[in-house]
């Protein structure tokens, strides 16, 4: 009776044969393969995300200025944080610039007057590179020209 049960409990101990071990690496495989480029892309969404949520902060930050104030200004990126320069006054401090995103040229142009100006940014790590905030347009993408 004692070999009888050694045999039959020898028997249910099998273990995954190769080809069911090849077949689980072959799908997980395939599943990396496709999940891998949709996370690589959804970095670049989050970059373009960052530029645009900056210009839209830089954007209505420059708008509730000229409420207050006239003449032109600058904005620049001092130690990370984003600085309004007026021409005659004190220099307002607009917030965190976020990571890899840039003024183009070191400083913003085009802001010429209360009622036309343009601020841009630059992400050279997101899938669109420039986006832009004026008076007559709002946000879009692109560079500032002019005014707009």
């Amino acid at each position: 009776m004692l070999p009888r049960l050694r045999t039959t409990s020898e028997e249910n101990e099998g273990g995954f044969t190769l080809i069911e071990l090849l077949v689980v690496m072959i799908i997980i495989g395939i599943l990396a393969a496709i999940a891998i480029p949709v996370f690589l892309s959804q970095r670049a969404k989050a970059q373009d995300t960052a530029a645009k949520a900056d210009v839209s902060t830089l954007g209505k930050e420059i708008a509730a200025y000229y409420v207050d104030n006239t003449g032109t200004a600058t904005i620049t990126i001092v130690s990370g944080r984003y600085v309004l320069t007026p021409t005659a006054g004190t220099a307002v401090d607009l917030g965190k610039a976020s990571a890899n995103v840039t003024v183009p040229g070191g400083t913003t142009a085009n802001l010429a007057g209360d009622t036309a100006w343009c601020v841009g940014v630059q992400n050279l790590k997101g899938a669109k590179d420039n986006w832009k905030y004026s008076s007559s347009a709002g946000l879009s993408q692109g560079i500032c020209s002019g005014t707009t």
